[in-house]
């Protein structure tokens, strides 16, 4: 047999073998699809970080309306940068943040009733009981005031299956 032949004898199970190493390497590393619309438990802007577009999530329950916090006035929790507008606000958030963080993570409790998480805005608020809930738009903010409690029920109900889409 030549040499040539002899070659040619092996050049197709080494071919074989760099395409399945090419195959298994792209399979690898390629991003696995996501089922839901977000990637974050707590709706955190993408760029910053900032969780609630950089609002004092206290100011909602204080001045009773989104107040800028500032950047020189920063916690970090729960995967996401909060801001403050005063000292005093930080140090009450650091105390008990599940009271003054958006229920169900910022996103808008409607949404998660239907089993989908919509970020909701931080200027379309509610403060409803003790706890902050944020809407996608002003039309659903109205819906979930029309019945608050079944409202908050159902979100309830379907938080757990949507949360579990998330992906941190």
């Amino acid at each position: 047999m030549t040499a040539a032949r002899r070659n040619g004898k092996w050049l197709g199970p080494r071919l074989a073998l760099c395409a399945l190493v090419f195959c298994l390497t792209a399979a690898l590393m390629a991003p696995a699809p996501l089922t839901a619309q977000t990637t974050e438990r707590i709706v955190v802007d993408r760029h910053t970080g900032l969780a609630i577009n950089g609002y004092d999530p206290v100011g909602y329950f204080t001045d009773a309306k989104p107040v800028p916090g500032r950047d020189d006035l920063e916690y970090p929790f729960a995967g996401a940068v909060w801001r403050f507008r005063n000292e005093g606000n930080r140090a009450a958030f650091i105390d008990r943040p599940e009271v003054y963080m958006p229920r169900f993570g910022g996103y808008d409790p409607t949404s998660v009733a239907r089993g989908v998480a919509t970020e909701g805005h931080p200027l379309i608020w509610l403060i409803a009981g003790t706890r902050l809930y944020l809407f996608h738009s002003a039309e659903e903010r109205a819906a979930f005031t029309a019945d608050e409690s079944a409202a908050i029920a159902a979100a309830e109900a379907r938080w757990h299956s949507v949360e579990r889409e998330l992906v941190n």
